[in-house]
């Protein structure tokens, strides 16, 4: 090749060259720009959003965020209401036993910081929303489980107490007659509670407890302490958390998907409905019997809900009004 025609090549090819770097550079200008809207945009404070009719719950968290708590300091004390609502019967003290007649709780906590902690399968312990946060802050892990939880709750000064009220036991015996295993969440009715709250200062948190799925196999767990599945924040985006039953949450890691399809670009209701899309489109999907239901909020104090089945509600406190409303839903045939 003449040294005349290689330099000429050469000059082609290292424009084609700065053409592809100029057009990843205004790729990632484009995407820089996207990101800084979301974080300096500013939501309308304080926020709260829990899953089902949990109106004490919600104003319990609204109250710390009016009176200048952080989100995470308000998830934990709303979660904490339901935890000691012996009427529930699916959170925390008078939740429904495993098959073997023992209630285990399963909580998780986030913070703005990306900070996690959870535990599962937790015995005789109530608040474990307090003990999961105290994993997050005050170990170097981010999840203990059944004894280890329990023994770590009580050198941190919980409280042994029996979980199992008369009127739990007195369901789990007449489910004993039968017994039949069937791991299918009632549609109509409250499961666990997860709760989103925005503070002063724009920052998000989450929390999610539950006692899981009444009568299951001892030892099962489902999404609500998991990371992604029962709850996911991401202060620079939004968070998300779950409902309903936990197997098909994880399967699909449903709250971390509703996070990174508002990163996307996608609102919160949008995120919710393609979530639970992924659910009922899969081949084969036979989701007549079991529920799902999502809640989400992005960094602007936008608010989005969805659930497979009718029924499912979310208590939200914005502006000073503490609202139960009903989720808009996929199966309306």
């Amino acid at each position: 090749m003449k040294r005349r025609n290689f330099i000429k090549k050469a000059s082609v090819t290292g424009l084609g060259l700065v053409a592809v770097s100029s057009a990843f550079t205004s790729c990632d200008e484009t995407l820089e720009k996207k990101e800084a809207s979301i974080v300096t945009s500013k939501p309308t404070t304080p926020l709260v959003i829990a899953t089902w009719d949990t109106p004490l719950a919600v104003e319990t968290a609204a109250k710390v965020l009016q009176n200048g708590g952080s989100a995470l300091d308000a998830v934990e004390q709303g979660c904490r209401i339901e935890e000691a609502n012996e009427e529930g019967q699916s959170v925390g003290k008078g939740g429904l036993p495993d098959r073997e007649g023992d209630v285990t709780l399963d909580a998780c906590i986030m913070n703005d910081k990306g900070d996690y902690g959870a535990v599962l399968g937790v015995k005789n312990i109530m608040h474990v929303i307090s003990v999961a946060r105290k994993v997050m802050e005050d170990t170097p892990h981010v999840m203990l489980v059944a004894e280890g939880a329990e023994k770590f709750a009580v050198s941190n000064g919980f409280k042994r107490e029996n979980l199992l009220t008369a009127a739990a036991k007195k369901a789990w015996e007449a489910w004993k007659i039968k017994s039949e295993y069937k791991p299918i969440i009632n549609i109509e009715n409250h499961d666990t509670i997860g709760m989103l709250a925005i503070d002063k200062n724009g920052n998000i948190s989450g929390a999610c407890t539950t006692s899981g799925l009444a009568y299951k196999m001892a030892g099962r767990v489902g999404d609500s302490p998991i990371i992604g599945g029962g709850l996911f924040v991401d202060n620079e985006i939004g968070g998300a958390s779950a409902t309903g039953l936990g197997e098909e949450v994880l399967k699909t890691v449903g709250s971390f998907l509703i996070v990174e399809l508002m990163r996307q670009g996608k609102s919160p209701q949008e995120a919710c409905e393609i979530a639970i899309g992924r659910i009922v489109n899969k081949p084969g999907k036979d989701f007549k019997n079991f529920q799902v239901g999502y809640i989400a909020v992005n960094k602007q104090g936008e608010t989005g809900a969805y659930s497979i089945h009718e029924w499912f509600s979310y208590n939200l406190f914005k502006d000073g009004d503490n609202k139960n409303i009903k989720s808009d839903y996929f199966n309306k045939v």
